[in-house]
C-alpha cells in the first residue's frame, strides 16, 4: 500500500499553524518543518498474550500480567479454494453473495470452522451439494459453523453459504493509512452526481474483505479464488488473475468469471466495477492492462508511467521474474487510501489521474506505481506472517521507489529520494518511536506509519551497503524463492542473508529491526600538527535514554579531503562505543573530514563545519546529499553570504533539478546582478525540469523588472506545464495585473490545482465577492499541498465579506470537511480555513465564535483520519 506521510508536513505548513521552524544547519537530516502537535491521548492497551484484535480501555490488570504480545493468528482451518457469486443492489448498497469455501483442518482434527464474516444477514448454511442446513452461530462479526463431523487434515470439506453483505450499514472504523474500513464501496450509488461516475471497488487491507464475502481474513491465510460478477452490460469488471469467460443475461446483464489459480492472502482479494476503458499493453507474454474513465482515454501509458521496463528491471534485479498471471492498474473514485498492491489488479486513488500537461508536473505518479509493483513480490509472493512484520511488506516496497529512481534517472534521484525519505522518518521519530518489528502495537492500522514504511527502506539501503549489492540481492532472491506464496518475517529476511554472505547479521537486525530510535551524533575534529594525525570523535549523544538507552553498532565511511580538487581518501570504521576517537595519518591538516561520505546511515549528526567547510564539500563532493547539507547550512542568516553567495551561482548550474530550484530560492541581491538574471531568464525559459522553470519566473517576479513581461507572457501561454503557467500569470500581476487578471478569468474553470492556485493567489489580492464561486467550486478540486495555499488564498479574499455571508461560507466548508469521500487535504484545509476564521471571532460579541467552534467540534466528530482529528482538537482547545 502507499502512503506517503502526509500530514506532518501538512500540519506544520498549513496557513493557521504557527511558525516554530528552527533550522538547524549542522544537522545531516536537517527537518524543514517542526513535529505536529500531539495526537489526541489513547487509552491505554489491556495486557493480552495472544489476541490479534485491536486494543481499547484502562489498563487495570495487576503489574505483574504479561506485556501485551501480538501473536500470529492461529490456522484452525486452512482455506484452499474460494468462489464467489456476487451481485449489487445500488439503491440499498447491497451485495447478494454465494460463497463456496473449500478447506480442511490445518494439523488436528476438528469438527468447526470460523469465519470473518462482518454485518451479514446469512441466509444459509449447508455443506457443498447438501440442502441440509448446517448448525451455526453468528455475531456479526464471526461466523461459527458446526461442519457436522470431525474431519481430519486429510480430508477437504467446501461449505456453502448464501449470504447479503452491508458494508455501508453497522460500525466502522479508519486511520491514517485506510480512512474507512467498509471493505466494498459504492461510488455515486444513485447517480445524482453529474461529477461522479458510478463505480463500485474493494478495499481490503487490513482486515476489510470479510465485509464482502466470508473467510478467515488474516495474512498469513493463503487460498485461491475465483470470482462471477454479475453487473450491467454498460460496466467493465476487474478482479485477481484472469478473465476466464462472460456471459451476457437475459435481463439484460452480464456475469464475468474471474479466476485466481495461484495462492494469496484473503486481504489481496480485490474486484471493481464501473465505466472504464481498458488499454492493453504488453511485457514478455504476460498482459498489462491499464484501466480508465473514459475521460482519460489514450493516456494509460502517461498515468501509469514505464510499467513494462519496470517489470523487467526487478524481475532482472531480484533474480525472480514477476509471479503472476497479469497485471492491471485501475484508478478509482473516493479511495480510502493511497494505492493497494491487490495481486495481479493495482487500485490506486483518482490522485494518478491527469492529462499530457498535468501529468509533467507528476514526478509522484511513476514513484507510486513502482512501488505498489515492487509489492507484488514482497507483499503478494511472500506475505507477512502478521502485521507486527509489516516491515517485510512496505519497508521493501518504500525502498523499491529509490531502487527503480536510482536505475531509470541516476544515483543523485536516488538520494534525493532517500532524504525525503528520511525527513518524513525523523518527523514521527521526533513525537514517537517504536521497534520496526513491533508485536506490541495498540492497533493494527497504527503499523502503517513512518516506522514501517520510511525506517524500514532505509534499514533496507544500510543492509545493501553493509553486504554489497552481489550479496543483498542474492539474499534477497533467497527470500523470495524460499518463501514464495507463503509468508515472511523480518528473522526469515536475516537467515537467508546469513545463507548467502556467510555472515552473522544478528548484531544488525537486532539493533535495527528489534528496538528503537536511531544514532544522534556529535563529531568534532582535532589535528595533531606534531605526530600529523587526524582525530575525528564522535559521541552518540541519544537524549531519550529511555526510548534509546543503547549503543549502536555504525559501520563508518569517513572521507578526509587534502585539498581543492583531489579526491577524498576513504576510511571504514566501526563505532562500537558511545564515546568514540578515531584517528588517522594526515601528513597535513586536511581541508574537511566527511563522516559518512555517501550519506548511507540513518542517523543525525551535528558536523561542526565552517561556513567554508560546507563550501568546499559542495564543490568537491560528488553526492547530492552532501551537496543539500552544503546549501542548508549556508542558507542560515548567520552563514558567509559571500560563501553562500559562490555557492548558490554555481548551484544553479547544478546537475540535479532540486538543487537549481533550492539554489534560485536563496539567491541573494539577483537585482544588482545583470548576469545572473540573464541566467534566470533561461533556467525560466528552457530548463528541462517545470520545477526548475516555475521558481525561475518567480524569482524573475520578485525584480519587478517590466522588461521580463514577454518572459512571463510567453511561458503562460506556450509552456506545456501547468505548474508553469501558474507561476507565469503569477508572475505577470505583479508588473501587470490587468492582463494577468484578464487570464485569470478564462482559465477559472480549469481542473488543473496548480492555475487554480495561481488564480487564487491574485483574487485573494482583489477580493471582490464575484470572485468567491470560483474558492467554492475551485477547493472541490484541488489537492495535495496546493490545498493550503488556496484555501489561505479564500480566507483573504473572504475579509471584506459581510458577516452573515461569511458564516454562510463556513457552513459549505463544514459541509465539505465532514464529508470522508472527500481528499483529506481538502477536508483539512476546509477544517482549518474554519478555524483561521473563528480566531477571528474570538473575544467579540455575538455567537459566531460559539457557532465555528460547533463546527469544528462536528468535524472532529466525523473525521476518520487521526492526524487530522488530532489536529482539528488542537484548533478547537485554541
Amino acid at each position: 500500500m502507499f502512503k506517503r506521510i502526509l500530514f506532518v508536513t501538512l500540519i506544520a505548513t498549513t496557513f493557521f499553524a504557527c511558525d516554530t521552524t528552527k533550522k538547524t544547519t549542522s544537522t545531516a537530516s536537517t527537518v524543514k518543518t517542526p513535529p505536529p502537535p500531539p495526537p489526541p491521548p489513547v487509552p491505554e492497551p489491556t495486557p493480552s498474550t495472544g489476541t490479534t484484535d485491536n486494543v481499547s480501555g484502562k489498563n487495570d490488570m495487576p503489574a505483574d500480567t504479561l506485556p501485551i504480545y501480538r501473536a500470529t493468528p492461529t490456522l484452525t482451518n486452512d482455506i484452499i479454494h474460494t468462489k464467489l457469486d456476487v451481485r449489487f443492489d445500488w439503491a440499498k448498497q447491497y451485495m447478494y453473495g454465494k460463497a463456496w469455501i473449500s478447506a480442511k483442518p490445518y494439523f488436528y482434527p476438528t469438527n468447526t470452522m470460523s469465519l470473518d464474516a462482518k454485518n451479514f444477514t446469512i441466509n444459509k448454511v449447508t455443506m457443498e451439494g447438501s440442502s441440509t442446513p448446517l448448525k451455526y452461530t453468528y455475531d456479526n462479526s464471526k461466523l461459527n459453523i458446526d461442519l457436522g463431523r470431525t474431519f481430519t487434515r486429510d480430508e477437504k470439506y467446501t461449505v456453502y453459504i448464501d449470504y447479503i453483505a452491508k458494508p455501508s450499514e453497522g460500525e466502522h472504523g479508519g486511520s491514517a493509512a485506510i480512512t474507512k474500513d467498509n471493505g466494498l464501496f459504492f461510488i455515486n450509488p444513485d447517480g445524482k452526481d453529474p461529477d461522479k461516475p458510478q463505480q463500485i471497488w474493494t478495499q481490503g487491507e487490513t482486515e476489510s474483505n470479510s465485509r464482502w464475502f466470508p473467510t478467515f481474513d488474516k495474512p498469513n491465510e493463503r487460498m485461491t479464488d475465483e470470482i462471477y460478477i454479475t453487473t450491467e452490460n454498460k460496466y467493465k469488471t476487474l478482479s485477481n488473475g484472469l478473465l476466464k469467460d462472460q456471459k451476457n443475461n437475459p435481463d439484460g446483464t452480464r456475469t464475468d468469471h474471474w479466476v485466481m489459480d495461484m495462492p494469496h492472502a484473503p486481504y489481496l482479494v480485490m474486484m471493481a466495477v464501473g465505466d472504464f476503458v481498458i488499454e492493453k499493453d504488453k511485457w514478455r507474454d504476460k498482459e498489462i492492462l491499464y484501466y480508465l474513465e473514459p475521460k482519460y482515454a489514450g493516456k494509460g501509458k502517461l498515468i501509469y508511467k514505464n510499467v513494462p521496463e519496470i517489470l523487467e528491471f526487478y524481475s532482472k534485479r531480484l533474480g525472480v521474474d514477476y509471479p503472476w498471471q497479469k497485471l492491471a492498474h485501475i484508478v478509482v473514485r473516493d479511495y480510502v487510501s493511497g494505492a493497494m498492491e491487490n495481486t495481479t489488479a493495482i487500485v490506486y486513488g483518482d490522485f494518478m489521474n491527469g492529462d499530457e500537461r498535468s501529468l509533467i508536473d507528476k514526478d509522484f505518479n511513476e514513484t507510486v506505481v513502482a512501488h505498489e509493483m515492487f509489492h507484488q513480490w514482497f507483499g503478494d509472493l511472500v506475505t507477512a506472517e502478521n502485521w507486527s512484520n509489516l516491515t517485510v511488506n512496505e519497508s521493501f516496497a518504500d525502498f523499491s521507489e529509490g531502487l527503480w529512481l536510482e536505475h531509470k534517472y541516476g544515483q543523485e534521484t536516488g538520494d534525493a529520494h532517500r532524504k525525503e525519505v528520511l525527513d518524513g522518518y525523523l518527523q514521527q521519530a521526533g513525537g514517537e518511536m517504536h521497534p520496526l518489528v513491533n508485536f506490541q502495537y495498540q492497533d493494527r492500522e497504527k503499523m502503517f506509519d513512518a516506522h514501517s514504511y520510511n525506517k524500514g527502506g532505509l534499514i533496507l539501503h544500510m543492509l545493501r551497503h553493509e553486504l554489497g549489492d552481489d550479496a543483498f540481492f542474492a539474499g534477497l532472491k533467497k527470500y523470495l524463492t524460499d518463501n514464495a506464496y507463503k509468508t515472511g518475517e523480518a528473522p526469515q529476511l536475516r537467515l537467508a542473508m546469513e545463507a548467502v554472505s556467510g555472515r552473522d547479521m544478528n548484531w544488525f537486525f537486532n539493533q535495527w529491526y528489534y528496538k528503537a530510535g536511531h544514532p544522534v551524533l556529535d563529531i568534532t575534529y582535532d589535528y595533531d600538527a606534531v605526530n600529523k594525525k587526524m582525530n575525528v570523535n564522535i559521541k552518540q549523544i541519544q537524549e531519550r535514554l529511555e526510548t534509546v538507552p543503547y549503543v549502536f553498532e555504525l559501520p563508518l565511511d569517513i572521507d578526509i579531503y587534502s585539498s581543492e580538487g583531489v579526491a577524498p581518501v576513504r576510511n571504514t570504521v566501526r563505532m562500537i562505543k558511545r564515546n568514540q576517537t578515531f584517528t588517522f595519518d594526515a601528513p597535513t591538516k586536511p581541508a574537511v573530514v566527511d563522516v559518512d561520505g555517501d550519506r548511507n546511515l540513518l542517523i543525525q549528526k551535528a558536523d561542526h563545519h565552517t561556513d567554508a567547510e560546507f563550501a568546499f564539500l559542495y564543490n568537491n563532493s560528488k553526492r547530492y546529499l552532501t551537496h543539500f547539507e552544503a546549501m542548508e547550512s549556508l542558507k542560515d542568516e548567520k552563514a558567509d553570504k559571500t560563501l553562500a553567495q559562490a555557492v548558490f551561482k554555481k548551484a544553479i548550474n547544478d546537475n540535479y533539478w532540486q538543487l537549481r530550484e533550492d539554489a534560485l530560492t536563496n539567491l541573494i541581491n539577483i537585482n544588482e546582478d545583470a548576469p545572473l538574471l540573464d541566467k534566470i531568464s533561461k533556467l525560466a525559459e528552457s530548463d528541462p525540469r517545470s520545477n526548475v522553470r516555475a521558481k525561475a519566473l518567480d524569482r524573475l517576479a520578485k525584480t519587478k523588472n517590466a522588461k521580463f513581461s514577454s518572459t512571463f507572457r510567453t511561458a503562460m501561454e506556450k509552456d506545456p506545464s501547468n505548474r508553469v503557467s501558474g507561476a507565469a500569470m503569477k508572475a505577470l500581476y505583479k508588473i501587470d495585473s490587468v492582463s494577468a487578471l484578464q487570464s485569470a478569468k478564462k482559465l477559472e474553470n480549469s481542473d488543473d490545482p496548480q492555475i487554480l492556485e495561481s488564480i487564487a493567489s491574485m483574487y485573494a489580492k482583489t477580493a471582490q465577492p464575484e470572485q468567491l464561486p470560483f474558492f467554492e467550486r475551485g477547493l472541490k478540486k484541488m489537492d495535495g499541498e496546493a490545498t493550503m495555499s488556496f484555501m489561505g488564498s479564500y480566507l483573504a479574499a473572504l475579509d471584506k465579506a459581510k458577516v452573515t455571508d461569511m458564516m454562510e461560507r463556513m457552513g459549505r466548508l463544514k459541509d465539505l470537511a465532514i464529508d470522508q469521500t472527500q481528499s483529506p487535504w481538502r477536508r483539512f484545509a476546509s477544517a482549518g480555513g474554519i478555524s483561521k476564521v473563528r480566531q477571528q471571532f474570538k473575544g467579540q460579541a455575538g455567537s459566531e465564535y460559539a457557532d465555528l467552534t460547533k463546527m469544528l467540534s462536528q468535524i472532529a466528530e466525523k473525521e476518520t483520519n487521526e492526524q487530522i482529528k488530532g489536529a482539528i482538537m488542537n484548533m478547537i482547545a485554541k
